[in-house]
């Protein structure tokens, strides 16, 4: 398709300089012909120059706008589009976590539309002008070789001011494309947290947030403009020097009959024709270059390495039992462990038996998620290993390990779609019919028929909002239980999973939560230890190692730290009766 672009540029750009030699010689043809004869001397060359005026240019334009706008200007950036979010999409949770999802969302768009601009530009520019250019000297050298020297030395000045300005251009570009992205980072930042915004009554301090971005992002774009103004200038001046130049050398070659009328007529008309072109070429290349600074600006973002990949050939995971095996494992989140400075988790050491259902329980920071985390895979271990039915998590591949787990968080963020499509999310084939009972075992079919979106849409086809904030934390919990319960993995992790739930509803879906886990390994992080009780076994966590392991009742017994934690809860008369 390039190719093709290329092609149909060059011949359009040899037309067109072959339409001002014609105008010379056409000249010269009336100046001397007898208008008797003309007709009958010049019928077959006016033939064709007027064939090729009427019909072949416009072909040709006409199927290079069609080739450029039907089949490279949409698709061409859509195509980069969809590669690079494909691509951003599998980078590590740390990494949207570092960064603003604003912010990588605006370079994913720009730099598909600056990859774009910077293949039309080359294709377009740089062929058509050095076909046109090439063109030009060839037939001022033709009329007499003298006449080419003005274009070729301001063809010499037009380079010295691309060399000058432009990479000036592109740096510019490059720092008006980051400021822009992090202005759209802080603007999406205060929208995505509106609640909090509005809580706290801050709209004055998110508009100075803003404004301090935009400030910044205007000082690059004065400095741009400043710089493209110089640049002008100065083509200007050498514009004028070449119209002055060659105007005043063909007359005097004329003088000296060295040229033809027609050869003033030619290269007057080209120069002027170049002229009004050079401002677009220069201006094209500027653009050029600032599309790859917006191109390099969105590569240092969104090309970065993958810090968390699948070893070469991975294969599936495949779950039979589900016994996991925490091996020895040592992790800090990139910092340094040196003197006193402990891991976060700290060559911890846990199996967890098929169809077990552990708790884990320690202070807040003791590494309790951080455990979940690396179960799931969303950071690599400094050492140790994991295992699942013997299968080392780190040499499977990260979706089939996701897949087998099931989980339900504390805090539950919801996609902006339906609730039908929230649901399904854990079972993407799953029919209406699953979709409504997983969403009746999770007790959000209370709710769920008298659901209204801004739109008219309602029950299972309302929208949530983003995060799902058209959703009370409640609800958002059972849509988020539903879609877990249709998931059906092998390995469920509850994380506060009921904590945004009120005492009734709590109850009601702890029956469903414990009908869920039934055959499946379990691991429930809970602060309200009252919710965890009954479990299996509970492991104690303190500074990212297991300090107590039992069930409620030998923990209780033993006095140690769960004990201390259960007797400051508020439901601390469970204790006493658990106790008695």
């Amino acid at each position: 398709m390039i190719l093709i672009c290329s092609s149909l540029a060059s011949a359009v750009a040899l037309i067109e300089v072959a339409l001002f030699s014609f105008l010379g010689n056409l000249v010269d043809w009336l100046n001397n012909a007898d208008r008797a004869t003309f007709w009958e001397v010049h019928s077959t060359r006016l033939i064709i120059m007027s064939v090729l005026v009427l019909v072949v240019l416009p072909i040709l334009k006409f199927w290079y706008e069609a080739v450029v706008h039907q089949g490279l200007i949409g698709n061409f950036a859509m195509r980069i589009r969809w590669l690079a979010h494909r691509y951003v999409l599998r980078q590590s949770v740390d990494f949207f976590q570092n960064d603003f999802a604003g912010r990588i969302a605006t370079k994913v768009m720009q730099a598909a539309l600056g990859t774009r601009d910077t293949v039309m530009k080359i294709t377009e520019v740089l062929v058509y002008v050095g076909v046109y250019f090439t063109g030009a000297v060839v037939m001022f050298a033709a009329s007499d070789w003298r006449l080419a020297v003005p274009l070729v030395l301001w063809f010499l000045g037009y380079l010295l001011v691309m060399r000058h300005f432009v990479p000036l251009l592109g740096q510019m570009s490059k720092a008006q494309a980051d400021a822009r992205s992090m202005v759209t980072g802080r603007i999406v930042d205060s929208y995505t947290n509106i609640s909090t915004v509005k809580l706290f009554a801050h709209a004055d301090r998110e508009d100075l947030y803003a404004r301090d971005g935009l400030r910044h992002m205007l000082d690059t774009v004065y400095n741009s403009l400043r710089t493209t103004t110089r640049m002008t200038v100065a083509l200007n001046v050498l514009n004028a020097l070449l119209l002055f130049s060659t105007g005043a050398l063909t007359i005097w070659l004329w003088t000296l009959d060295a040229v033809t009328t027609g050869a003033l007529a030619f290269t007057v008309g080209l120069v002027l024709r170049m002229q009004g072109m050079a401002h677009w070429i220069l201006w094209e290349v500027a653009g050029l270059f600032e599309d790859i600074g917006t191109v390099q600006d969105g590569i240092e973002t969104i090309a970065r390495d993958r810090t968390l990949v699948d070893i070469p050939d991975a294969a599936p995971l495949i779950v039979t039992k589900g016994e996991i095996k925490f091996e020895d494992i040592g992790f800090n989140y990139g910092k340094s462990t040196e003197g006193e400075q402990r891991a976060v988790v700290d060559n911890l050491s846990l199996t967890i038996a098929p169809g077990e259902k552990v708790g884990l329980v320690g202070r807040s920071g003791a590494g309790k998620s951080t455990l979940v985390n690396l179960l799931l895979r969303f950071y690599d271990l400094r050492h140790g290993r994991i295992l699942i039915d013997g299968q080392d998590i780190s040499r499977v591949t990260q979706e089939s390990l996701r897949e087998q787990i099931g989980m339900v968080t504390q805090d539950t963020s919801l996609l902006h779609r339906s609730v039908k499509d929230n649901i399904a999310y854990g079972q993407p084939d799953a029919s209406l019919e699953q979709i409504i009972e997983a969403a009746k075992r999770a007790h959000a079919d209370e709710f769920i028929p008298h659901l209204v979106d801004p739109k008219g849409r309602r029950s299972y086809d309302a929208h949530v909002g983003e995060r799902g904030v058209k959703l009370s934390g409640g609800q958002r919990q059972r849509v988020a239980i539903a879609r877990v319960l249709l998931k059906n993995a092998p390995i469920l992790i509850l994380d506060e999973a009921t904590s945004a739930l009120d005492s009734e509803i709590e109850a009601a879906i702890q029956e469903s939560l414990y009908s869920l886990m039934e055959g499946k390994s379990v691991i429930a992080v809970a602060h309200r230890l009252s919710t965890i009780a009954a479990m299996d076994r509970l492991v104690v966590m303190d500074k990212g190692r297991i300090v107590e392991e039992g069930t409620h009742d030998e923990l209780l017994r033993k006095g140690g730290l769960y004990a201390d934690l259960w007797r400051r809860q508020s439901g601390g008369f469970l204790a006493r009766e658990a106790a008695e």
